[in-house]
């Protein structure tokens, strides 16, 4: 299998929800079972199959964290030393027809949030953002419109 990026913080974010999955989560959803099901007749208990469905979610989403965590390759931006967008760069933009500037940090798959900024490395904007330098212009096919970036920083931190 293919080692994933993760920064030191987005690793630190998947070990926490685990760990409260663990300790918190599985064994309230136990207890939840244990008391469903002492309520008697279990093919009309609304209680005991909300509660099994929930033990599913979790033991899928136990599975999905720990296969995450093992593919997990983190990445301390702050030791990057270089001029070109990168995985950990926090990269600021302008907009060339807006006139708008942006700033996107480019991190991996799993720590995607495009409102606050962090942009995948496999996305259209991230993809055409690695391997340039500060004064490069990319072209990004978004659904609206073709958007020209040009860039006017790259800072690893």
């Amino acid at each position: 299998m293919q080692k994933v990026p993760l920064t030191p913080e987005g690793y630190k974010k998947l070990e926490g929800e685990l760990e409260r999955l663990l300790k918190v989560d599985r064994p309230k959803n136990v207890q939840a079972i244990a008391e469903a099901r002492a309520h008697g007749d279990l093919s009309e208990n609304a209680e005991y199959h909300a509660a099994k469905e929930q033990q599913s979610f979790i033991v899928g989403r136990i599975q999905e964290l720990k296969a995450k965590i093992a593919l997990a390759q983190v990445i301390d931006p702050s030791k990057i030393k270089q001029s070109k967008a990168a995985f950990g760069a926090k990269v600021k933009v302008v907009d060339v027809d807006e006139n708008e500037e942006y700033r996107f940090y480019l991190v991996g798959p799993d720590e995607a949030d495009a409102k606050i900024g962090k942009i995948s490395i496999t996305s259209p904007v991230g993809r055409s953002l690695i391997g340039k330098e500060v004064g490069d212009s990319v072209i990004v096919n978004a659904p609206s419109r073709k958007i020209e970036y040009e860039i006017l920083e790259i800072a690893f931190e």
